[in-house]
């Protein structure tokens, strides 16, 4: 039996530095008090990469100066299952490695991260990758592991091999996309040998369908409860060829309940903040992550 301290290498979060605006300073480790979060929650256009970057920066400028803007599944293009074919032509043009250097400026521009996942290409290969980028370029990327092979995603895109925990003004921030949410030991919280849980916030962006509306609310709550942490859940809304989308994106509190959320059918943003101080205080009077018990009967 592996207790928490003993946890494998594999479920936890490379070590950061941390770094923030308005610090609070805790031992060797600093942390934002306050992090203030704009989820966009657009109609996706297929294959018209410019109307989803305008949708974008038009959602962006409402909602100035947040910390970190947070966009849903392969935002730029629609969930593409058949990239070699569908995607050809905008790769060929390099309208697809335009979109990533728009979250680069737009970064820049407003002083805050942009995150949100793209149909890439690499080597030969197709991911689908979460890219999160940094004002000074900084570009940290989560490659999809649980692969939708349902809809057919399973067949031409690569799965990722490796968790993403990713630092911004203090908060860790562990990087997930859509289908990963259906699968707990993924995105379990753990306590480190730093003696600290490996994340404070998960992000999932989503291309979440009407047909599985529950599972999308019930299991994004769930991931929050059980890990201790805030969730940000990025969904679009309209349709394509594989159905109706809803939205109802949301930031979720540790406890389960909402901090904001976004309304049904609607081309929105939302913004909420979420408190570190306070997080960490319900961590320390209600640790329950100190409890996991690890067993290789799971397998």
């Amino acid at each position: 039996m592996i207790h928490n301290h003993e946890v494998p290498s594999s479920i936890l979060g490379p070590a950061t530095i941390i770094k923030s605006r308005n610090i609070i300073v805790c031992g060797f480790f600093h942390y934002n008090e306050i992090m203030i979060i704009t989820v966009i929650q657009p109609d996706t256009k297929w294959c018209k990469p410019e109307d989803n970057i305008r949708e974008a920066e038009s959602a962006i400028a409402r909602n100035s100066g947040s910390d970190l803007y947070v966009l849903p599944e392969m935002w730029g293009t629609g969930f593409i299952t058949k990239p070699k074919e569908e995607l050809r032509a905008l790769q060929k043009s390099g309208a697809l490695a335009e979109i990533v250097e728009w979250m680069k400026q737009k970064a820049h521009d407003t002083n805050a991260a942009i995150c949100g996942s793209l149909a890439t290409e690499e080597n030969g290969r197709w991911y689908n990758r979460m890219h999160f980028v940094k004002p000074d370029g900084e570009v940290t990327t989560y490659d999809k592991s649980h692969l939708f092979t349902f809809g057919g995603e399973g067949f031409e895109y690569n799965a990722g091999t490796r968790r993403v925990i990713v630092e911004w003004r203090g908060v860790r921030i562990l990087l997930q996309i859509c289908y990963d949410m259906r699968f707990p030991m993924w995105c379990r919280n753990v306590i480190t040998p730093q003696k600290r849980p490996s994340y404070d916030m998960i992000i999932y962006s989503t291309n979440w369908p009407v047909a599985r509306e529950l599972a999308y609310k019930t299991l994004s709550v769930a991931r929050a409860i059980e890990n201790q942490c805030f969730v940000v859940a990025c969904n679009r809304v309209g349709t394509d060829e594989w159905g109706e989308y809803f939205g109802e994106s949301a930031i979720i509190h540790p406890y389960g309940h909402f901090i904001t959320k976004a309304d049904r059918d609607k081309v929105c943003e939302i913004t909420g903040e979420i408190d570190m101080e306070a997080l960490n205080r319900y961590r320390a009077k209600f640790p329950t992550l100190d409890d996991i018990v690890w067993t290789n009967e799971y397998y």
